[in-house]
């Protein structure tokens, strides 16, 4: 099979095409060909520093769309032909290939008026900002959200489910995508290189603080956000925690969410592994009722992938970028 492959630890423009031997499924597994797959920050972050399970070379990318190809022996939920897609493991190989394995419990059936291509934008941005607000927070309507990078996928997707939820949305993002993103549905942005946001959230919140803080950016920008809470208030953290010395003991009484959607996997914690399936099922749901956009604004082929992700790298992308491979 075609497949993109990484030789050794680098930056994204090293993958190169390579013919590679067919996966074969193990029994509780399903080999699916690869219709299309979505591009996500994690896997540009992924080939610069490896990962200590993966054989050289190894075949990057987590969220795949596609038909089943063969199932396995002990297979008797799906069947060749059907339309899935999925959240795969970051330390197995993955779907930057005409073809891909996976367990066969954290696949989501894809509805027929569903493309490929849709419904490979949502895994790992999408799942992500769903376990947050429907997992993590036990959200009530009216609450304020803030999110942080609105125009980018996480962000791009919490700001819709936040009004999904009824939530009151803030997020930040350029001037350039304020149009964007209020069009996903937020009530309020701010543009984080000329505003203050710590004093528009207060403006915003009349000083109370925002009930609950998606941080998808680091550490300093995760403490500013413990700042920014209400009293009671959720902080959840995609990218790092914040420094928990910065905010006096029990005067705000926060909690703070990691968010570590690959450890389903990793963990080996099997409810965890069907909750991406059920994610996967709500939100491809969601999709089809035209409640929620996936938010693709670029379809690339295989081979154009190591630029792609030299984009997101550089952090220039608005929405999801996903490849189209058969």
């Amino acid at each position: 099979m075609k497949a993109l492959i990484l030789e050794k630890a680098g930056l994204p423009d090293t993958l190169k095409i390579s013919e590679q031997p067919l996966p074969v499924a193990a029994p509780h597994e399903v080999r699916v060909r690869v219709m299309a797959i979505g591009l996500n920050p994690v896997d540009y972050k992924l080939a610069e520093g490896g990962f200590p399970s993966w054989k050289w070379p190894h075949i990057l990318g987590l969220d795949v769309a596609g038909t089943i190809d063969t199932v396995g022996s002990d297979i008797t939920a799906w069947k060749p032909g059907d339309r899935v897609f999925y959240h795969g493991d970051l330390s197995r190989p993955g779907g930057y290939a005409d073809f891909a394995v996976a367990p066969a419990h954290i696949l989501a059936e894809i509805p027929k008026d569903i493309t490929f291509e849709n419904a490979a934008a949502i895994p790992c941005a999408g799942f992500t900002a769903w376990q947050i607000l429907s997992r993590k927070i036990p959200v009530k309507k009216k609450q304020s959200v803030l999110i942080h990078g609105g125009a980018g996928g996480v962000g791009g997707f919490a700001v819709q489910l936040g009004r999904h939820l009824d939530l009151i949305v803030i997020t930040t993002c350029s001037s350039a995508n304020f149009s964007a993103v209020k069009n996903l549905g937020a009530d309020h942005a701010l543009d984080y290189r000329s505003e203050d946001v710590t004093a528009r959230v207060n403006e915003i919140t009349d000083g109370r603080g925002v009930d609950i803080a998606i941080n998808t950016i680091d550490s300093d920008s995760a403490t500013e956000d413990l700042k920014r809470l209400a009293f009671g208030g959720h902080l959840a953290c995609v990218a790092d925690l914040p420094d928990f010395s910065q905010i006096e003991p029990f005067a705000k009484a926060p909690s703070v969410h990691e968010i570590a959607l690959g450890g389903a996997h990793l963990s080996g914690d099997r409810p965890s592994q069907l909750d991406l399936a059920e994610m996967g099922k709500e939100l491809i749901a969601l999709v089809a009722d035209q409640k929620l956009s996936s938010m693709v604004t670029s379809i690339i082929s295989l081979e154009e992938i190591p630029q792609a992700l030299m984009r997101l790298r550089n952090r220039h992308v608005k929405g999801k970028i996903v490849a189209r491979l058969n």
